[in-house]
C-alpha cells in the first residue's frame, strides 16, 4: 500500500539544504580554520596528544563550530550530544547529565555540545562545573559573544577558548566550487556577480551557500546574472550587527579610535557601516560629542559645538538628511587638533577630590554675609582679580591643607598652545609677587 509520501507524489524525504548536505566528512575538509584544524593547529595537535578538553568556540555564525565539534567526537570514538541554550532549561541539562553518566558507566565518554552557551545563567552555567570536573562530559560549548564579558570565570577556567575566524574570500570561494561540484553546474553568475556574492556573505558559509541555493532557484535556463541582477534577486544580507553586542562595541570602539588617530576616511567608513547596520544615529551623535571632549577639548573649542550642533541637526532633519551632519562633524573632529590634557585633569582632579576629604576653602575667598564672619576673618584679604595690575591677583585659592595641585597641562596643539602661554603667563606672575 502506498505510504502518505507516494500518495503525495512526494519523495520520502524532505530535501536537505545546501549547508546540511556539504557538511565535511572529517576535520581536514573544514574550510577558513587552519590555525585550529590544521596540522598544526590548536585542534590537530590536541587530537594527535590523544587527549580532548573541554573547549569553548567563540566566533561569528556560519563558520563551523557545530561541524567541528561533530566531527571531533567521531574522531574521538565520543558520544554526541547536542542541546541549545535557547530552548534547554533546568529539567534538560539534568537529563543530559545522567545519560551521560549512564555511558561512562560502561566506558562510553560524552561530548556535549552547546549552541549559543551564554545565554544560559549564571547557575545554569555552573551547572557544568561538577560534570567537567569529573570527566562526565567533555563540554564544546559555542557562542558568538565575547566569552569574557557572557561566561563565568569558573566555567571559563576550566574550558580553553578557541576563536573561530569569519571566512575570507578565499574560503567562501572554496565552498562554492564545492557546491557546483556537488550539484553538478555552474552558478549562473558573471564574474562580478561572483564576487558580489562572495562579499555578501560576509564571512558567513552557510550564508553564502544559502545564496547559492537562491540563485540557483531564480536562473531560468541558460541565464547568467551580473551584480545588479544578482542584488535584485537576492536582495541583499543584513550585515553582521548586534545592536547590544559585540559587533555594536567594536565598531563603535573603530570609530572613536580612527576620529582619535585623525583618519576621516576611516572614520567616515565605521559610521557608516553603523548607519548602513541601523545604528541610532543620535547614539552616534552622542558619541561624537563625547569624542569632541574626551579627545580634543580645548585644543579646538569649536568641535564641542559642532559636535552637539550635528546631533541636534539629525534630531530637527531625520535621516537621510540629518545623516550628512553627523558625517560632517566626524570628518571635522577626526581633522582637529587632539589633546586629552582636559581629559587627564579631570580625572586626577576627581581623583583629588575623593582622596582628600572636606577640606574647607581658604577663608580670603569666602563669603561673609554675617558680622559673626567678617569677625571669622571670612573674606579678609580678598583682592579682587578686575582690580589688580593684568586682572590677575595670583592668590591661592586651594585648601589651605591640600596647597596648589596641578591639574590641566595643555598641550602644545591647536588652541592649547595659547592657553599654555596664557598659564605659563600666569605662573610667572604669581613667582614675582610672591605667591604659592
Amino acid at each position: 500500500m502506498a505510504n502518505l509520501f507516494e500518495a503525495a507524489g512526494m519523495e520520502k524525504a524532505a530535501p536537505r539544504p545546501l549547508a546540511d548536505r556539504m557538511r565535511p566528512e572529517k576535520l581536514a575538509d573544514v574550510v577558513g580554520q587552519d590555525h585550529l584544524v590544521g596540522p598544526d593547529g590548536a585542534l590537530g595537535r590536541m587530537l594527535r596528544s590523544g587527549s580532548l578538553g573541554s573547549m569553548i568556540f567563540w566566533g561569528p555564525p556560519g563558520t563551523g563550530k557545530t561541524t567541528v565539534a561533530r566531527l571531533l567526537a567521531r574522531e574521538t570514538d565520543l558520544h554526541f550530544e547536542q542541546i541549545s541554550a535557547i530552548f534547554s532549561g533546568v529539567a534538560e541539562l539534568k537529563k543530559v547529565f545522567e545519560q551521560a553518566r549512564g555511558r561512562r558507566a560502561i566506558g562510553q565518554g560524552t561530548l556535549l555540545f552547546v549552541d549559543e552557551i551564554h545565554r544560559f545563567n549564571r547557575a545554569q552555567q555552573d551547572s557544568f562545573l561538577p560534570v567537567m570536573e569529573d570527566g562526565t562530559v567533555t563540554l564544546v560549548g559555542a557562542t558568538t559573544e565575547n566569552p569574557s564579558f557572557e561566561l563565568n570565570a569558573a566555567l571559563l577556567s576550566r574550558a580553553r577558548v578557541l576563536v573561530f575566524q569569519p571566512l575570507g574570500e578565499a574560503a567562501i570561494a572554496q565552498l562554492l566550487a564545492r557546491a557546483e561540484a556537488i550539484e553538478g553546474r555552474p552558478l549562473p553568475l558573471d564574474e562580478t556577480a561572483r564576487a558580489a556574492l562572495v562579499r555578501m556573505a560576509d564571512g558567513d558559509g552557510r550564508a553564502a551557500l544559502t545564496l547559492a541555493e537562491e540563485v540557483w532557484r531564480a536562473a531560468r535556463a541558460d541565464e547568467v546574472f551580473d551584480a545588479a541582477a544578482l542584488q535584485a534577486i537576492v536582495q541583499r544580507r543584513a550585515p553582521i550587527y548586534d545592536k547590544s553586542q559585540d559587533g555594536h562595541y567594536n565598531l563603535i570602539s573603530a570609530l572613536h579610535k580612527s576620529v582619535r588617530g585623525s583618519d576621516p576616511d576611516a572614520a567616515l567608513y565605521y559610521l557608516c557601516r553603523m548607519l548602513d547596520a541601523g545604528e541610532d544615529p543620535l547614539y552616534l551623535g552622542r558619541r561624537l560629542v563625547r569624542m569632541a571632549v574626551e579627545d580634543i577639548g580645548l585644543a579646538d573649542p569649536q568641535a564641542l559645538g559642532i559636535a552637539n550642533a550635528a546631533k541636534d541637526a539629525y534630531d530637527y532633519l531625520g535621516s537621510p538628511e540629518g545623516e550628512l551632519a553627523l558625517a560632517q562633524a566626524a570628518v571635522y573632529l577626526a581633522t582637529a587638533p587632539k589633546s586629552n590634557a582636559l581629559y587627564t585633569a579631570y580625572k586626577a582632579a576627581m581623583a583629588t577630590a575623593k582622596s582628600a576629604g572636606s577640606l574647607v576653602p581658604p577663608k580670603t575667598i569666602l563669603n561673609a554675609p554675617t558680622k559673626l564672619m567678617k569677625g571669622e576673618g571670612y573674606g579678609a584679604g580678598y583682592r579682587y582679580d578686575h582690580d589688580e595690575p593684568d586682572a590677575f591677583s595670583g592668590q591661592n585659592y586651594f585648601p589651605e591643607a591640600l596647597g596648589r595641585q596641578s591639574f590641566y597641562a595643555p598641550a602644545e596643539r591647536g588652541f592649547e598652545r595659547e592657553i599654555r602661554k596664557r598659564m605659563d603667563y600666569w605662573a610667572k606672575l604669581r613667582k614675582e609677587r610672591g605667591e604659592p
